[in-house]
C-alpha cells in the first residue's frame, strides 16, 4: 500500500485525469481530498470511491479564487493535520471556442483565459500548500502540464503551449527552492487523452485524422486517463522519493 494514511489533495479530482488519479491512491490506502468546482460530479466521485472501500472526502473550490483556495486548504489541514500529496490537475485548452486557433487568430482576451486557467490556479495551490508541507519537512507534489509544453502539439494554441511551458518551468524551479524541505516536485507531459472533456473533441475528428493521430503513436493508440495517472501516482509515491524537478512525457512514443 504505498499511500497508507497519507493525504492526497487533488484538483479537478471529479473526473478525468484527476478523478483517475483519486482511484489509484485511494486503492492503495490514501485519504483523498477532491478538489473540484462541479458539486454534482464532486459529490458522485466521492461516494462512488468509498463505497469501493477507499476513504474520499470533497472539497467545493473554484482553483482561481485565491480565498476559497485558502480556505480549502486551511480545512484540509485542521481535519487531517498534513497534507502528504498535491496533484495540480487543474488546466485544459477547450476553454476557448478554437483550441487549436494561430496567434493571429487568438484575442487578447482569449489568451489571458487560456494563461490564467492553466497557471493561476497551480500557483494558488502550490501558495497555499508549500507552508504546510514545509513544516512537516516533506511532501510530493504533481503539476499537470502537457506535450504542448514542449512545443510539439499540432492542434494547441500558442496560448496553451505558453501556459503549459510555465508549469514545466515552474516545475523545475520549484524543485530547486523546495528541495531542502524534502519535498519533490514533478511534472507530466501528456499527449492527447480521452478525458470526458477531450473525447467529444475525438469523437468530431474524420475517421482519417483519428488515425493519422493513432499511426503518429509508437504506441499506437491514444491515451487515456489511467495512463497518465499512474505516472502521477508514481511520481506522488515514495518509489520516486529521489526523483524531483523532472517533467516526464507520457505521451506513448511521441
Amino acid at each position: 500500500m504505498r499511500y497508507k494514511d497519507k493525504v492526497a489533495l487533488i484538483t479537478a479530482a471529479a473526473s478525468g485525469i484527476g478523478r483517475a488519479t483519486c482511484d489509484i491512491i485511494a486503492r492503495e490506502g490514501g485519504i483523498v481530498v477532491l478538489v473540484d468546482n462541479n458539486q454534482g460530479r464532486l459529490d458522485a466521485a466521492v461516494d462512488a470511491i468509498n463505497k469501493t472501500g477507499g476513504s474520499a472526502h470533497g472539497r467545493l473550490c473554484d482553483a482561481l479564487d485565491p480565498s476559497q483556495v485558502d480556505a480549502v486548504v486551511a480545512s484540509v489541514t485542521k481535519e487531517f493535520g498534513r497534507i502528504d500529496i498535491l496533484v495540480n490537475a487543474v488546466g485544459g485548452s477547450t476553454i476557448i471556442p478554437r483550441p487549436a486557433a494561430k496567434v493571429d487568430e487568438l484575442s487578447l482576451d482569449e489568451w489571458h483565459r487560456l494563461i490564467s486557467f492553466n497557471l493561476d490556479g497551480t500557483f494558488l495551490f502550490l501558495h497555499a500548500v508549500v507552508p504546510v508541507m514545509k513544516a512537516q519537512k516533506s511532501g510530493k507534489i504533481v503539476n499537470l502540464a502537457s506535450i504542448a509544453g514542449r512545443g510539439l502539439s499540432a492542434s494547441s494554441s500558442v496560448a496553451y503551449c505558453a501556459a503549459k511551458g510555465g508549469i514545466i518551468a515552474l516545475t523545475r524551479k520549484l524543485s530547486i527552492e523546495l528541495g531542502e524541505f524534502n519535498i519533490n516536485v514533478n511534472a507530466i507531459a501528456p499527449s492527447l487523452t480521452l478525458t470526458e472533456r477531450i473525447r467529444p473533441h475525438w469523437n468530431q475528428r474524420s475517421p482519417e485524422a483519428q488515425s493519422a493521430e493513432i499511426e503518429r503513436t509508437p504506441l499506437k493508440r491514444v491515451a487515456e486517463a489511467t495512463d497518465q495517472a499512474k505516472v502521477i501516482c508514481f511520481l506522488a509515491s515514495g518509489d520516486a522519493d529521489f526523483v524531483t524537478g523532472l517533467t516526464i512525457d507520457v505521451t506513448g512514443g511521441l
